[in-house]
């Protein structure tokens, strides 16, 4: 057997005061506990439970392998590039922001957070905070903090099952209640908490003035490429310099193959409905379902996914060239 093979990672959740104990229709777990609000399938810490590394966690990968695991592209071979999450709020999520990369080393951080959120379910009224209304400065944003108004301050929009988001660092940002989201971010936990509707935690205004950006570019992301084929289908969600997300819809195998000689990212699939089975050269299948990553290393030339009976997926990487930021829209 290879020493690097298809990963099925163990997702880890987190409990969260604006989450839930309904974990539908991703998991069918109970939660007895406090409410979960988040499940983190490819955190530094998360585990592989396949093959002879299982036990093994992320961050034992990325050093052990480095450039074999995480591909050409990867600026940092201590640590996953990509930290992929479920988020399951109930409740309102605090106004935050987080820093750009300039300013995330600036303060000794390994990179910043820019993110984009696939929304997988929403109910009516669904809504999230992204960015500030147009001529918003810093001045009002922390008057507005003080006043205890601040969340007056942003776009909400309505969102819909199936949008894709992009939240570029710098932007000030909040998610609303009663959606299911897939979020896709640089590996960073770095979050300036502007404000929290008066809960009592801890906020971070000084640091999190500094890293709002008055202008960016977040908003809805427009549509990219599709291509169908006989009960395979595959939509660019977002191409963005952090990171390219794509989904698929599958009934039918479908045989991935990279090419030679081409620069290469590690890829990271996550289930979100349905079930596929990966089957590769010397490596006992994978299968993954709803809720569950497996984490391709940028080492396996190919595999071949067949769905049990039908399954959708969110494959992300990293840019294998250079991307500009993807064409995005505000709407209410």
């Amino acid at each position: 057997m290879p020493d690097l093979y298809p990963f099925l990672i163990q997702p880890e959740f987190k409990e969260r005061v604006w989450g839930t104990r309904d974990l539908s229709p991703v998991y069918a777990r109970e939660v007895t506990g406090d409410p979960i609000g988040e499940a983190w399938l490819t955190a530094d810490t998360c585990k592989v439970t396949n093959g002879p590394l299982a036990g093994r966690t992320l961050s034992y990968l990325c050093r052990r392998f480095e450039g074999k695991f995480l591909g050409d592209v990867a600026e940092n071979l201590v640590r996953f590039p990509l930290l992929i999450k479920f988020l399951f709020p109930q409740e309102k999520l605090s106004v935050q922001v987080h820093p750009d990369d300039e300013a995330a080393k600036a303060a000794g951080q390994p990179c910043g957070k820019t993110e984009c959120w696939y929304v997988m379910q929403a109910k009516p009224g669904a809504q999230i905070g992204l960015g500030l209304k147009p001529g918003t400065t810093k001045a009002e944003v922390e008057q507005a903090i003080h006043e205890n108004r601040m969340e007056q301050l942003l776009n909400w929009i309505d969102v819909r099952a199936g949008e894709m988001y992009y939240v570029d660092a710098g932007t000030v940002h909040a998610i609303g209640g009663g959606a299911v989201i897939v979020e896709t971010q640089q590996n960073s936990d770095t979050t300036y908490r502007l404000y929290d509707y008066g809960r009592p935690r801890e906020l971070h205004i000084e640091q999190g003035l500094r890293a709002t950006k008055e202008s960016t570019h977040a908003g809805r992301v427009i549509a990219g490429h599709a291509a169908e084929d006989r009960g395979k289908a595959q939509i660019n969600l977002i191409a963005s310099p952090s990171f390219i997300v794509d989904k698929f819809a599958l009934n039918q195998p479908w045989s991935f193959q990279r090419p030679k000689h081409a620069v290469r990212s590690v890829w990271c699939m996550v289930a979100i409905r349905g079930c596929g089975v990966i089957e590769t050269d010397d490596v006992p299948p994978v299968t993954f379902s709803a809720g569950e990553c497996v984490v391709i290393p940028a080492a396996t030339e190919r595999f071949i996914l067949k769905p049990q009976w039908d399954v959708e997926f969110l494959c992300s990487s990293l840019p294998v060239e250079p991307v500009e930021h993807p064409r995005t829209a505000i709407s209410k």
